[in-house]
This record gives C-alpha cells, sequence and structure tokens, in this order.
C-alpha cells in the first residue's frame, strides 16, 4: 500500500458513503448494493458449477492496479442459510470496497439455500466456488497460494467449515474442478454458529431459540435438531479441527441474540487447544451484526489480519 492503512480505510468510508447516498436516491436501487471503487474490474454471474442450480454463482472484483497474481478473499454473505444475495448484502457491501482499495481480489459467492437443498450442499457449494477460483486463478489474475475466506453469522459459519475440512471427503464434496484444493490461508469469522446443540443452553436472555422445527438450523439440517444430533455434529467446524488448519479471527458481539457468544468462545478454545493460531475479539454492546461491526476499527483489525497472512512483502 502507498499510505497507511489509517488514511485508506478513512478515504475508503467517505467513498462508500458518498456512493451508498447516491444509489438510495434511485428508488429502484437494490438495498444494500456492493459498490466497487471506480476502475474496479467486475465479472458478475459466474457460474462455478457447470449447468448447475442458479444460486451457484459468484461475482469476482478485481482491484484495478496492483502486483499480479492477486491474494483473494472469498465472501460468504449471511442470511440463515435462506436469504441475501452476493451482491446485496449489507456486511458485503461495506466490505468489498475496503478490500479492493486495499489490493485484494474479491470473490462474493451465492449457495444454495436450506429451502433448495439441506446441508452439507451448502458447504459444497462454498467449496465448489473455491476450487473453481483455483481453476481459474491464471485467467483472472488470483495467487492460488494466497486464499482468504470471510462471513458474517450464516456464512460465517460456513467460512469456519470451510477452514477446518479440507480434504474431508463428506464436506469437500464433488462439485466442480475435484482437481483443485479447497483449502484456504486464512479464516474471517463474523458471529457464525458452531454447535448447534448447545446453542439454547448458552444463549442470552429473551433470544431467538434453536431446539424449534422451524428454526434456521432445523431448516438447514432437514429436521428438528433434538432428531438430528448426526448432521448436526457434521455441521459443526469443530468436528474436523486438525493443527495444519489455516489461523482464524473471530469477531462476536457480547449482547448477541441470535447466535450465542459461548458459540464462538468454543469454536476459538477449540482451536486453540489444537494448536491452531487463533484471534477472538468481543464487540462491546454489539448485537448480531449491525453498524458496531462497521467500524473504522474493526477494518483495521481485519484487514491487519489478512495482511498478516495474505500479503507478500513486495505487495
Amino acid at each position: 500500500m502507498t499510505f497507511g492503512l489509517h488514511n485508506l480505510l478513512r478515504l475508503v468510508f467517505v467513498t462508500v458513503a458518498a456512493a451508498l447516498v447516491a444509489v438510495s436516491a434511485t428508488a429502484q436501487a437494490p438495498s444494500n448494493p456492493v459498490i466497487p471503487p471506480t476502475g474496479t474490474i467486475v465479472h458478475r454471474d459466474m457460474a462455478y458449477v457447470a449447468n448447475g442450480h442458479e444460486r451457484q454463482k459468484l461475482d469476482l472484483y478485481l482491484p484495478s492496479s496492483g502486483l499480479r497474481p492477486l491474494p483473494l478473499i472469498v465472501a460468504v454473505h449471511g442470511g440463515a442459510w435462506s436469504r441475501n444475495d452476493k451482491a446485496d448484502h449489507a456486511n458485503t457491501a461495506w466490505l468489498v470496497p475496503i478490500l479492493v482499495k486495499a489490493g485484494y481480489a474479491v470473490a462474493s459467492l451465492n449457495y444454495r439455500f436450506s429451502q433448495h437443498a439441506t446441508f452439507p450442499a451448502q458447504i459444497h457449494d462454498v467449496k465448489a466456488a473455491v476450487r473453481w477460483l483455483r481453476s481459474n486463478a491464471s485467467t483472472y489474475g488470483l495467487d492460488p497460494t494466497r486464499f482468504g475466506a470471510w462471513g458474517p453469522s450464516s456464512g460465517g459459519h460456513l467460512v469456519n467449515l470451510l477452514g477446518t475440512s479440507a480434504g474431508v471427503n463428506a464436506m469437500d464434496g464433488t462439485l466442480g474442478p475435484t482437481d483443485q484444493s479447497t483449502r484456504v490461508q486464512a479464516v474471517v469469522d463474523w458471529y457464525g454458529a458452531t454447535d448447534f446443540l448447545q446453542m439454547d443452553a448458552h444463549r442470552l436472555p429473551n433470544s431467538d431459540t434453536h431446539d424449534s422445527p422451524d428454526s434456521p438450523e432445523s431448516r438447514l439440517l432437514g429436521g428438528p435438531l433434538e432428531k438430528m444430533h448426526e448432521a448436526a455434529t457434521a455441521a459443526n467446524p469443530i468436528t474436523y479441527i486438525t493443527r495444519d488448519d489455516p489461523p482464524f479471527f473471530i469477531f462476536h458481539g457480547d449482547n448477541d441474540h441470535t447466535v450465542p457468544p459461548h458459540q464462538s468462545t468454543l469454536l476459538r478454545d477449540a482451536l486453540a487447544t489444537a494448536g491452531v493460531k487463533v484471534q477472538f475479539h468481543a464487540v462491546a454492546g454489539a448485537d448480531h451484526g449491525g453498524p458496531l461491526f462497521q467500524t473504522e476499527e474493526i477494518a483495521r483489525m481485519l484487514m491487519g489480519f489478512f495482511d498478516q497472512h495474505l500479503k507478500r512483502r513486495a505487495d
């Protein structure tokens, strides 16, 4: 970077705020569209599974300048595994411009919702996208040895699985170019679920419940949690942790009434016990996302982590 991270983030914040104000004046514009920096090379709606589901597509954002090949961040949106979109999500819209300005390529993914297919279809899609991106790395100027991942909420759950289950056949699936690795080199998790079976036991007062048949977790697994223990174990990123997993940075609001903060401390402790590098930041006063996650402080921490693990000294 040609100037300090603090100045870069301040510039991006001002630019994004102005662009969002302009878009909000257009009645037909999406509510939280991704607005990349001027000059960004954008490839939209690329199918990462040939002749696949309509949700098996990604948008790729490439900086207009900078050393090639580029480090890549795979962005997996949240929404209870059942809603939202790769190009219209508040957290993605906030982060993509920051990453692109800092010299990262970003692949923002859609994946099949729980109403389309039950778990593990969602992680199969994410891993298929990673393999597709690796197989096409030379075409788009990506460095296949420097892939990171970020996701909030259900997207956080999926990037956690991506980080811990590389090489696990049941989680890797068989979609896309199977001669490519699904491993990533760094993971940032924003308040993702970990152990579905412990969510209600540790939820905050007046919080969402998770053991009902129509909870997001039950819909994801295809049945009430009380009857889906085996599937819940398969969906738990802790199940697959090994010492060679990539470094993690976990963020969670200490007032989260949707996914209990305990979910993230479970993951942090399991990673640390296995000898995996892990950082944890409790966002004071924050519920399940919101503006307290979209601050310059959070951006500096997140970018510092990615720079540490994915940037080369010459970048």
